[in-house]
């Protein structure tokens, strides 16, 4: 058996090492039922224990784990709204893939659908749909006066609106009768029903595909840098920057207080920095630029690389001012940062071509 791990950033302090070993017992006994599954899974993931540990030990594969956690919690939020007893002994039962389905919906909205759920017997095909069609439903700016907010309503207006969609009459009589399933309020009902006699086809407008965009490469993702100023700049104004703390997937930054930020694209050598600031200057302040010297460029630092080598410019202080400088050999003053990157704007030669479109067709 796999000992319950040690000193790890996200381990649980409440869970004993012999509360871990009785847990991974009653998962690989099946005592209890689902629930209790999915509880122990989830107090054994948060104490540090891997879904394919857990699953080494139990034979829960990590999926079942997955839908055994999601479901327990939709589970406890029903105990939480209130839930009948009727309600919870019905999915004590093996119903962890109908509350599962219900994972989507809010809080407030989950009992009322396990309700429904329970009522009409649903299978879990079924109880995705009717999960979509609640979402959607819920969505609406304008609710149709015939249908209510109960559930049952917000199923059959879906089911009532795809009939109205419907030119075969195989596939509408079959949305029909589904709407009627559903209905629960008289004017619902009375709604579908009118579409025994009316054969008018009502087209609706499909919703665009979302614009989706998946970013390829690390530079796709630029890294967003405090800007200490322009120079001229002291060390304390160096040293008054905060680090900023980037949130992966997506590098979020959260900003507290005044400052200001430059994204510079995701090259490597940026990815790698770990205490990025950036200087902006122009070029004949730097050593040896190539630029014109009236040309603008930020000068990227991490301020963590203070140890000199003979291929880097490091950001000193001279005379109580910031300055870039190059030592062909360790100088006996502090380094106060690398310089990891200069980066001038972008080139545009006619900027008039890029705002009159007629000359880029030609």
């Amino acid at each position: 058996m796999t000992p319950p791990p040690d000193n790890l950033p996200n381990a649980n302090p409440k869970l004993s090492p012999e509360v871990a070993l009785e847990l991974l017992q009653l998962l690989r006994r099946k005592e209890g039922n689902w629930i209790d599954w999915g509880r122990a899974c989830q107090q054994l993931q948060k104490s540090g224990y891997g879904a394919q540990t857990i699953f080494e030990e139990t034979g829960i594969e990590p999926i079942q784990q997955n839908l055994t956690i999601v479901a327990a919690q939709v589970y406890e939020s029903l105990e939480k709204s209130g839930a009948s007893e009727a309600v919870k002994s019905y999915f004590a039962g093996p119903k962890s893939d109908i509350l599962y389905e219900l994972r989507v919906l809010s809080q407030d909205r989950r009992l009322p659908a396990a309700q429904l759920a329970m009522e009409k017997k649903l299978d879990v095909d079924e109880a995705h749909a009717v999960a979509k069609a609640l979402q959607a439903f819920y969505r609406l700016v304008r609710k149709p006066e015939e249908f209510t907010d109960h559930p049952g309503d917000a199923v059959a207006y879906q089911y009532w609106k795809l009939a109205r969609e419907k030119k075969d009459l195989q596939e509408r009589s079959r949305a029909i009768a589904l709407g009627l399933k559903f209905a629960h309020s008289p004017s619902a009902r009375s709604q579908i029903e009118t579409l025994l006699s009316d054969f008018t086809v009502v087209p609706t407008r499909k919703a665009p595909l979302l614009p989706i965009y998946r970013l390829e490469g690390d530079e796709e993702l630029p890294r967003i840098v405090p800007v200490v100023g322009s120079l001229p700049l002291t060390r304390a104004d160096l040293e008054a920057v905060p680090p900023v703390d980037a949130r992966d997937p997506f590098r979020v930054v959260q900003v507290s207080g005044s400052g200001s930020f430059v994204a510079i694209p995701g090259w490597s050598v940026v990815v790698k920095a770990q205490d990025l600031v950036a200087i902006v200057t122009v070029a004949e302040r730097l050593p040896e630029s190539s630029l014109a010297k009236s040309e603008p460029v930020v000068v990227a630092i991490d301020r963590q690389v203070r140890q000199w080598n003979p291929n880097s410019y490091f950001l000193v202080e001279r005379s109580g001012q910031l300055d870039i400088q190059w030592f062909d050999e360790d100088p006996e003053i502090p380094l106060l940062g690398q310089a990891i990157l200069i980066l001038p704007p972008k080139k545009v030669f006619d900027e008039n071509a890029n705002r009159e479109l007629w000359l880029i067709d030609e």
